[in-house]
């Protein structure tokens, strides 16, 4: 076999799509190998090396929802995960190619296809894979990691100024910092940066969704426990604290933990000093907490809900972040920034927005803040046809007169729809709203992260 010739695994349940691929691709250039249903695509990318494999989403068993596509997607990464996949859908589809992409495939095509797109997506993707397979994948990746988790706080508006000016302060101390704002404005981002300034930058910055945590799992995921503490505890367990010992832990959503959770939490702040679960060992650390919150803590204590001398020792210095929609003139410069960052992920050439596009970016309210910003830049990289990001390929809803009704969303999208109603009557208030809704606050915490809200 030449090994220069691409070699493309084609699958398709029908046999007049493989055969038109076929002729094509072989008079291309390509080297093909066609098959005809998901098992079979499994069984050649074990068995055989391909450069590139292009994928239907729709077998004869499913030939709607694209579900066996997409589950195929992942298993053949699993088999493989160096084989760029390209996916074919209808015409139509786009949500379901998003998807695809979302589950790692490295580019779409619509049916009837455009033979000089798909050629030139083929020869791409399988000129990439061969890179990678020579030993850059491996440098491309850690790249991509290290470009990704470093802290990145983009902020020239006069609103972000005194924001910056209290980092630049408080960072390199070591007192304790509270960050307050609406969801997905960015608390994240600081507690990195405040980290990356400060004497401990060096030792680890340990995160925890307080929020997140129950009452059964609260003490193991911070302080550890010992094997046979409790039914699934098989090996002994350092918790968070021990994990951020000389460095930072930072307490996200920390106005979601319950009062004996506060109490536990206290005691390892004012000592320093706590047990492992299922030990009488006392251990002692040195940590710097950050915490965040989108909940207003002097309310919660008021209401009886939030200790307030916990309260006090979590809240030495309080950074608070003004929500992205009074921040317009960092928009453009986050959104460029989130654009390179996807479209080095997608490996797609991305480069830019039309003006059109930056005009809807910065009139667009963003309730979700920077999160729902994020979350559209990286729609925007998967749908462009181009180098350049158009208004269309945001898929940004203009105002409320154009949200769709009620009886024509699905389940998601009503229980979507109905949150974000809620949130905004009171103000953002997660505690409030989750009253109004019925639900524990871990609970509707949970559908604001699978939300991305």
């Amino acid at each position: 076999m030449n090994h220069s010739i691409p070699k493309v695994l084609i699958a398709d349940d029908q046999q007049d799509v493989t055969e038109a691929l076929r002729l094509l691709l072989k008079s291309e250039g390509f080297q093909i190998e066609t098959v005809t249903s998901p098992e079979q695509v499994l069984a050649a990318v074990e068995s055989r090396d391909f450069d590139v494999a292009l994928i239907d989403l729709n077998y004869t068993r499913d030939t709607t929802s694209g579900q066996e596509g997409l589950d195929l997607i992942t298993n053949v990464q699993g088999i493989d995960a160096s084989i760029p996949v390209v996916v074919m859908t209808a015409w139509g589809s786009v949500d379901l190619a998003v998807e695809a992409m979302r589950r790692g495939a490295r580019d779409f095509v619509q049916k009837p296809w455009e033979n000089e797109r798909l050629i030139t997506i083929l020869r791409t993707q399988a000129e990439l894979s061969k890179a990678l397979r020579k030993g850059e994948r491996l440098e491309a990746e850690n790249q991509l990691l290290r470009d990704e988790n470093r802290s990145k706080l983009i902020a020239e508006s006069p609103a972000m100024q005194p924001v910056l000016q209290v980092i630049a302060r408080v960072g390199p101390s070591d007192a304790n910092v509270m960050i307050t704002g609406e969801n997905g404005t960015g608390k994240g981002v600081v507690a990195s940066v405040l980290h990356s300034i400060s004497h401990r930058s060096s030792r680890p910055l340990v995160t925890v969704n307080a929020g997140g945590l129950s009452e059964g799992v609260f003490e193991s995921e911070l302080f550890g426990h010992i094997k046979g503490a409790f039914t699934d505890a098989k090996t002994d367990r350092v918790g968070r604290f021990e994990l951020a010992d000389e460095g930072t832990l930072f307490l996200d959503e920390i106005a979601n933990i319950t009062l004996p959770q506060q109490a536990k939490l206290l005691r390892v702040l004012e000592t320093g000093e706590f047990e492992r679960v299922g030990s009488s060992k006392t251990r002692k650390v040195n940590v710097r907490i950050i915490s965040a919150t989108n909940a207003d803590l002097y309310s919660e204590v008021a209401a009886g809900r939030f200790r307030q001398d916990l309260l006090f020792r979590l809240n030495t210095v309080e950074i608070r972040l003004p929500p992205l929609r009074d921040r317009k003139e960092d928009i453009p410069l986050i959104a460029a920034h989130f654009l390179r960052q996807h479209a080095s992920r997608y490996r797609k050439l991305v480069t830019s927005f039309d003006q059109p596009a930056i005009q809807a970016l910065t009139s667009h309210q963003w309730h979700g803040n920077v999160r729902e910003l994020d979350h559209a830049i990286e729609r925007a990289v998967l749908m462009a046809q181009g180098t350049i990001v158009k208004t269309g390929d945001l898929g940004l809803n203009q105002g409320h007169e154009n949200s769709p009704r009620l009886e024509d969303m699905n389940l998601e999208e009503v229980e979507c729809f109905l949150i974000k109603k809620t949130l905004a009557r009171f103000d953002g208030n997660v505690s409030k709203a989750a009253d109004a809704l019925g639900l524990s606050r871990s609970a509707l915490y949970r559908r604001l992260e699978k939300f991305g809200l």
